[in-house]
């Protein structure tokens, strides 16, 4: 696996943001959201997406963060292991983190599932007030933490998110039940337990019953304390 000089953290004026008639200056506020596959990640982010808008939030999706791997084979491609954190490119994922902080539009990468490998197309994700970046692994970069305020973690029962992973994967993903169970055993659960799970200790929040109604309200409740304070300036 090709390992990557990591960028140097740098610090930030703060953006300015235009909202209604008048001119805010804030720093944004960076929300983690990390947790087992199926385990209910996206729910919590669109709710959030939701229920503040494109404007006021941007997401960073680390599922479009995976290695380019242009230079190998679709059969080697197939082989790789897309539970470990080396299969995502972090240098990348931290600068695009950092760009959106410092009130930069960033071209983030679009990932094709279905040929294991980048498309040859990217998401435009503008600067807002709140940054949502969710992801298996989310917690588990140093560098990325720091830039947080809220650290998600969301913590759903093995036999759900494999049944979610399942019916995800057959769905949208083109995968058969062979190849998604054999990878399941091979990789999902291991890695989960030894990279994924660890994770946990860094979180502020952990959602004990995956995305839950209440859960979710405690976390739009504390965004929109935010984006209230924002626009009081």
């Amino acid at each position: 696996m090709r390992t990557r000089t990591k960028p140097t953290l740098s610090v930030r004026p703060p953006l300015r943001y235009h909202g209604g008639m008048s001119t805010i200056s804030f720093q944004p506020f960076v929300i983690g959201v990390a947790g087992g596959s199926g385990s209910g990640k996206s729910t919590v982010t669109q709710q959030v997406l939701a229920s503040f808008g494109a404007d006021m939030v941007s997401v960073v999706m680390q599922d479009d963060y995976y290695n380019d791997q242009s230079d190998l084979s679709p059969e080697v491609r197939r082989k790789q292991n897309y539970d470990h954190p080396q299969a995502f490119d972090w240098p990348l994922m931290v600068a695009h983190v950092q760009a959106l902080r410092n009130g930069e539009t960033i071209q983030m990468p679009e990932y094709d599932f279905t040929i294991d490998n980048r498309s040859d197309k990217t998401i435009p994700v503008k600067p807002a007030p709140v940054i949502v970046i969710e992801g298996l692994f989310a917690l588990y970069d140093a560098d990325l933490r720091k830039m947080m305020s809220l650290k998600i973690f969301v913590d759903t029962a093995p036999d759900v998110r494999f049944i979610r992973r399942m019916q995800r994967d057959i769905a949208e993903r083109g995968r058969t039940t062979d190849s998604i169970v054999n990878q399941y055993l091979e990789t999902v659960r291991p890695m989960h337990k030894q990279f994924i799970e660890p994770t946990k200790r860094h979180a502020d929040v952990i959602l004990p019953h995956g995305a839950n109604g209440p859960a979710v309200d405690v976390i739009t409740t504390k965004v929109a304390s935010v984006i209230g304070q924002l626009k009081r300036g």
